[in-house]
């Protein structure tokens, strides 16, 4: 493959201090991601070591209060980032897009004591976090998990397995979601489990058609203890504050989406004008560069998109829609951006020579991950016309 590094995304940032953020990170990117990506990715590696380089960077808790070690950046800027770092390796912003979702129900709804005691860890201390919602049996109706916590004295008991967890078996903390009263959405309640507990393990890791480097596993709770000083919120609020948690969790998904859709495009640029066929450079033909020029539409939509949805949860509006809305078009123009650049280099696309396949089979997962797109589809729905009648 070339050795081609695109030039910035042309970005529309509030301050200059969101500038040099992002151009510190692009930097980064540069030198400590893309070299070995593509290597890493096959090879099935996780790079503990660079996210550890990421928190010491202050990359893991942007979005969050600087009291508490945080970076006190609005969303806008901080999916931005996202949108690099998955540019570089998806791996690597799906995994801090995820750490913040595991971050976010003790920052949102724990106590200042618990914020003071479990966050400036979380957030620049080298600890990684996983969310824990989905189970074997309830991925897209989370509503009926069976985990189950069960009251000891100033103790819960966790007995249950979760699955499709992302960082499962290498995560320092776990945000769980445990049923500790009656049938639905009421009886949920939300835990903050260490990650070296006694009773808690991890199967070995799905066999992934994409996201090789990024471990995604089962977790069995074997009566693991958790003191109720690590409960997050209210008993029965768990659900609630894991819905409003996968609202922001979207937009980090679909700006993952558009870091790996920008990639694919930037791809299929550089490939067009570099190779040559009856004498002239792909480019030159019209099929071709209509083709491109759909990928840039879907690039700059999908942008825009999560953009619109992050500045009115900076200004402190609704925008679980928008959330929703940002998610699905964008996951939905990564998977048919990267389809499209496979085709733009031909049988040279299909090849592990090139990144586009291994863009395409990542942009798959981004349609799953966080809520189906047809989930998406439900809750826009649901806004509009308001929630289905039994």
């Amino acid at each position: 493959m070339p050795d081609r590094f695109p030039p910035p995304v042309d970005r529309p940032l509030p301050t200059d201090e969101a500038r040099d953020l992002l151009a510190l990170v692009r930097d980064l990117a540069r030198r400590e991601i893309v070299p070995t990506a593509a290597e890493d990715e096959e090879a099935g590696r996780f790079p503990r070591e660079l996210f550890t380089l990421l928190s010491e960077a202050g990359l893991l808790g942007l979005p969050y209060d600087s009291a508490h070690g945080g970076g006190d950046q609005p969303y806008e800027v901080y999916l931005q980032v996202l949108e690099e770092l998955a540019a570089a390796r998806l791996t690597v912003g799906l995994g801090i897009s995820v750490h913040t979702l595991a971050a976010y129900p003790l920052a949102a709804h724990g106590t200042e004591a618990q914020r003071a005691a479990h966050l400036p860890a979380m957030l620049g201390g080298g600890l990684l976090g996983a969310y824990c919602l989905s189970e074997p049996a309830s991925g897209s109706d989370a509503a009926s998990l069976r985990t189950r916590a069960v009251r000891d004295g100033d103790t819960w008991v966790i007995t249950g397995a979760k699955a499709w967890t992302t960082h499962g078996g290498i995560a320092d903390f776990y945000t769980v979601m445990a049923r500790t009263g009656g049938e639905g959405r009421r009886g949920i309640t939300v835990f903050l489990v260490p990650g070296d507990a006694d009773g808690l393990s991890a199967a070995p890791p799905e066999r992934k058609m994409g996201l090789k480097g990024s471990p995604t596993a089962q977790l069995h709770f074997d009566g693991v203890r958790v003191p109720d000083a690590r409960r997050l919120g209210e008993v029965g609020q768990g659900f609630a504050i894991a819905l409003a948690a996968l609202d922001s969790g979207r937009l980090g998904i679909a700006a993952c989406a558009v870091g790996v859709a920008q990639a694919a495009l930037d791809e299929a640029v550089a490939y067009a004008r570099d190779r040559r066929q009856f004498g002239r450079p792909v480019a030159d033909f019209q099929g071709l560069r209509f083709l491109l020029a759909d990928m840039a539409t879907r690039v700059e939509a999908g942008r825009a998109l999560y953009l619109a949805a992050a500045r009115l949860r900076d200004a402190g509006r609704p925008f679980a829609a928008q959330a929703a809305m940002a998610k699905l078009h964008c996951t939905d123009a990564a998977m048919r951006v990267t389809t499209d650049a496979v085709q733009v280099l031909g049988g040279y696309g299909y090849t592990a020579d090139f990144p586009v396949e291994r863009y395409l089979r990542e942009a798959k997962a981004l349609q799953i991950v966080e809520g189906t797109n047809q989930v998406q589809r439900m809750v826009i729905a649901r806004h509009l016309v308001g929630p289905e009648t039994r």
